[in-house]
């Protein structure tokens, strides 16, 4: 006997509340998990870098750091100690650190960036933009090889006695090849550093002006400067020398272009998240920031890209360490060129160092694993620890499975031989 109408509506209306039953606790549940795994990860990532960033501290007594990951499709900042030793003003996402020779990578985008707009080209010569250099030796250089250190042999430093422009314009008349150009590497300020004069003259503004007012602005990084602003101040760490002595770094003829930028860790990572193509961009800027990482020689156990060094990905520690050695920094190293130059790839590691006399920083990325880390302290220690505290976390990360749902964390031994080489004016090493 077939049910009444009135059954069939009852019925119906049971069914229909048993579902919403079982979809809301289905959804609860996967909340849960989702909760859970963000946790799990979160526990994951902290254990892994206090484990690797609390000895280093203590064995060189750095009063404090800041560490970006971005791993599982997340990012993290955690913070450590001081930003003063008199304050005790305890480091926060929003502390400025001097990043030194990481600065030379925002060179290389902006000056990829003028490529790309039709402004200038890296095989132009120097004489193109700087007619001063016409007839001689230097006018000869192109810009890449100022972009991959290859013009022929360059000091570490600026020279102390070159205090303004003009005097920096001699010193280029001036200079006298120690090898052909394209066929050594030598570490160089003076290198990257001219670089960025000639990509801002070719762009018709000052160096400062345009990545403050169009390059930051354009990757949204809105804590990151040449000229930190006076209401700001607050924030910039205090740097400290291996012998705990307050210092910052000083302005000097190409400090800006070579190793003037002061940031956080969050946009940092937020940084190397747009290295990786993880950060949505206008596709004008997205090309020349991949075209940063095309490899034009091989140095060693590296290959030299526009400004970021790479190697193949995996790569062991003993690679990394003699990649960034200061042998590399300080001794002239013979280069192969890549011919054609090799499209950037996914399958590497990407990294960069950079010194001040008060501040240490490294940045490497795997845009394979999308996973990326920034560490900066208010410390020049020894590069290879900060190798070792990446490899160490890195190696601790690499299996994190992605989380569903987003988590933010808050959180004396050794010669630097570095610090001989950096003057009394600040100069970035390395």
């Amino acid at each position: 006997m077939p049910p009444s109408p009135g059954n069939a509506e009852r019925d119906d209306e049971m069914k229909s509340k048993a579902v919403i039953v079982l979809t809301t606790t289905l959804l609860v549940t996967c909340a849960s998990i989702g909760v859970s795994d963000a946790a799990d990860q979160q526990d994951a990532v902290k254990s892994a870098v206090d484990k690797a960033i609390q000895p280093v501290m203590e064995k060189y007594e750095i009063p404090g750091m800041a560490v970006g990951i971005t791993v599982g499709g997340k990012d993290y900042v955690l913070d450590y100690g001081v930003a003063s030793t008199k304050t005790r003003k305890p480091v926060t996402d929003s502390t400025l650190f001097e990043i030194g020779s990481v600065s030379k990578t925002f060179t290389a985008t902006l000056a990829s960036w003028a490529q790309v707009s039709g402004q200038l080209s890296l095989s132009d010569k120097t004489s193109k933009y700087l007619p001063s250099l016409q007839g001689s030796k230097f006018g000869e250089v192109s810009l890449l090889n100022l972009g991959t250190h290859t013009p022929g042999g360059l000091p570490l430093q600026v020279p102390e006695n070159v205090t303004n422009n003009d005097q920096l314009m001699k010193y280029f008349q001036e200079w006298q090849p120690t090898y052909a150009p394209g066929t050594y590497r030598t570490y160089a300020n003076p290198s990257i550093g001219l670089l960025g004069l000639i990509t801002a003259k070719s762009m018709n503004q000052d160096f400062a002006a345009l990545i403050e007012g169009r390059l930051f602005p354009a990757l949204g990084m809105s804590s990151t400067y040449i000229n930190v602003p006076d209401t700001k101040m607050a924030d910039y760490a205090q740097g400290y020398t291996e012998k705990d002595e307050p210092i910052r770094m000083a302005t000097a003829v190409l400090s800006s272009e070579a190793y003037g930028v002061k940031t956080t860790a969050t946009d940092m990572i937020h940084f190397v998240e747009a290295n990786m193509g993880m950060i949505k961009l206008n596709v004008e800027l997205q090309r020349p920031i991949t075209d940063t990482h095309t490899g034009y020689f091989k140095a060693g156990v590296m290959t030299q890209d526009l400004v970021w060094e790479q190697y193949a990905y995996p790569v062991d520690l003993k690679t990394l360490l003699e990649g960034n050695s200061y042998q590399m920094i300080l001794e002239a190293t013979p280069v192969t060129q890549i011919t054609p130059a090799m499209e950037p790839r996914k399958d590497v590691l990407i990294n960069k160092t950079g010194s001040t006399n008060g501040f240490g920083a490294y940045v490497a990325f795997v845009p394979e694993k999308q996973m990326g880390i920034v560490i900066l302290a208010n410390k020049n220690y020894p590069i290879g620890d900060r190798i070792m505290i990446a490899h160490q976390i890195f190696s601790k990360l690499g299996a994190v499975t992605p989380p569903r749902s987003g988590v933010k964390v808050r959180g004396r031994s050794g010669v630097n031989p570095l610090i001989a080489r950096l003057t009394r004016r600040e100069n970035s090493a390395k």
